[in-house]
């Protein structure tokens, strides 16, 4: 597995992402996601036996270790509405998003 980002392919992409890069711009990024894949490339081909789990961590926490999760509670913002003011357009106190334009994908 040595696959790498063509230029076509990184063109593609940049348009798709509707991006303006100059040639020089164009190369780095390139150069720099290669880099990040052949990254990946290299950990992807690290041999693991079966029966390794998946850890999120990488290190393995007792659960008498582990601190309690905080309570999920909800508290209103003071000044709401100084930062609804700021909002160039407003709908029932909800925020109105311009749609993005975007042209039909092949």
């Amino acid at each position: 597995m040595n696959e790498t980002i063509d230029r076509e392919t990184f063109a593609h992409l940049v348009d798709l992402a509707a991006l303006e890069l100059d040639e020089e711009e164009s190369e780095y990024l390139r150069g720099e996601l290669n880099h990040q894949l052949k990254a990946i490339q290299q950990l992807a081909a690290i041999p693991l036996e079966d029966d390794v789990p998946v850890n999120l961590h990488g290190v393995e926490y007792a659960l008498e270790a582990s601190p309690e999760l905080r309570k999920d509670e909800w508290i209103p913002f003071d000044n709401a509405s100084g930062i609804l003011n700021q909002v160039p357009e407003l709908s029932e106190s909800y925020i109105l998003v311009p749609d993005i334009p975007h042209s039909t994908l092949e």
